[in-house]
């Protein structure tokens, strides 16, 4: 759906531009956007890459597995359906605890295995279950300690000072999970069917 929102806004632009005679200005923007992404990429890269290949060793030696331990009894008591030393609270602190180092793009697979998990404890096959959205909340709220995305982008648009905003996006994130948690057991107790 986003694709075709997306879609439609360059098509429309395009079309304004040719209404407008803007047809040097729609090829310059097209020509400096793809500098600019080129740029972007070449310097979000290696911090991305860096992260991700700490998060790969973290998980390859087995501390990523014992911060998900120490997660554990918090995510019993928020996800009360999953059965204790089930895979997918392993799977679910690990994408959680990507999401907090502000590894979205390494979070993505630990999320998509949590929910494939998630999906084998479902009675409703075609229903979400309640485990399923409180995930979904958290990982859309996404807790981050260190956005290093944001403070990359930065770096990159020349920024004094890259890591001033990362105790704004603490706050921020903090709060948005837990209004999201608070939120979704309001409404779990409202329908519990």
């Amino acid at each position: 759906m986003v694709n075709l929102i997306w879609l439609f806004l360059i098509v429309i632009g395009i079309i304004f531009g040719i209404l407008t005679n803007k047809l040097d200005v729609i090829n310059t923007t097209i020509v400096d956007s793809t500098k600019v992404s080129l740029d972007m990429l070449f310097k979000i890269f290696p911090v991305v890459a860096l992260w991700m290949g700490l998060t790969k060793i973290a998980e390859v030696s087995g501390l990523l597995q014992k911060l998900s331990n120490k997660l554990s009894p918090v995510l019993t008591k928020i996800f009360p359906e999953i059965p204790a030393c089930h895979e997918s609270l392993s799977l679910i602190a690990s994408n959680i605890i990507a999401n907090i180092f502000g590894l979205g793009s390494a979070a993505t697979p630990f999320g998509l295995k949590a929910m494939s998990s998630l999906q084998k404890l479902n009675k409703k096959k075609d229903t979400a279950s309640r485990s399923m959205i409180t995930f979904l909340v958290i990982n859309t709220s996404g807790l981050t300690l260190i956005p290093t995305t944001i403070i990359s982008l930065r770096m990159m648009h020349g920024s004094l000072e890259p890591t001033k905003i990362v105790l704004a996006c603490i706050l921020s994130t903090f709060f948005a999970t837990l209004g999201g948690i608070i939120i979704d057991r309001l409404l779990a107790r409202r329908y519990k069917n």
